[in-house]
């Protein structure tokens, strides 16, 4: 396993549910984990919570469909820790359900812009800045939260499928470009089912049927620190039979 201690990793939807998990399991293996989320008492508490285990954290406010929000706390972390920030964790998504008769476009768009546009241009933001401060001849990660609703279908759920299915196939073309261009930068994501989390909660389903948010965040901090020079992969993570009882 490739080492994780003093390293700096930034989360996007740090302040509940997967994000959350995923920075107090991250910084259990020795990552200074930091907490972005527009919900700023929300990653407060990850802090918190992750330094009460002992960890080391910080929470930053980040929109991620905001450019300057993206520069701003990127162009940051670089400045302060140089090339020690080589990890960036896509968690941010959000989902507003809407029917082909009432689907709301605007409502449609910000998924968009949160689940696809937005880690989209973050990557690119991260990537360069990585260049820029790297020595040596580290690599950094990406790792992106995509969902099984990228490769499903869902009634109701046309804006999220979609988003996630568009980030999908994003993740696919960045991955075979920093292979092409030999850019020093492993890309993976990881497309569960359904977990417990509060974006969850509109769709009423039992809790019993949903993963731990803990679940994933250990599949994607065993994926980090997999050895470098390991292929990106895209693992589809659905341990759980079925959502609804029959």
């Amino acid at each position: 396993m490739a080492g994780l201690d003093g390293r700096v990793a930034l989360v996007t939807g740090g302040a509940s549910g997967l994000g959350r998990a995923t920075c107090v399991a991250l910084a259990a293996r020795g990552v200074h984990a930091v907490a972005a989320d527009i919900d700023e008492a929300g990653a407060a508490e990850t802090v918190r919570r992750v330094q009460a285990a002992g960890g080391s954290a910080e929470a930053v406010r980040l929109d991620v469909t905001a450019g300057e929000d993206r520069t701003a706390v990127v162009g940051g972390l670089f400045e302060r820790f140089g090339a020690r920030f080589d990890i960036l964790v896509n968690v941010a998504g959000i989902d507003r359900p809407g029917y082909l008769t009432d689907v709301d476009e605007a409502a449609y768009a910000q998924v968009f812009a949160v689940n696809c546009h937005g880690p989209v241009f973050l990557m690119q933001a991260f990537l360069n800045g990585y260049l820029q401060a790297r020595t040596g001849d580290t690599e950094a990660e990406i790792f992106n939260v995509i969902s099984i609703s990228a490769v499903t279908v869902g009634s109701g759920a046309v804006a999220y499928n979609s988003s996630k299915a568009a980030f999908a196939k994003a993740t696919e073309i960045f991955q075979t470009e920093v292979r092409e261009f030999s850019h020093p930068c492993r890309i993976q994501g990881i497309m569960p089912a359904a977990m417990d989390t509060p974006m969850m909660e509109q769709w009423g389903i039992p809790p019993e049927r949903m993963m731990d948010p803990g679940e994933v965040a250990a599949e994607i901090v065993h994926a980090l620190g997999r050895p470098r020079g390991v292929l990106g992969q895209n693992l589809v993570f659905t341990p759980r039979v079925e959502y609804f009882p029959r």
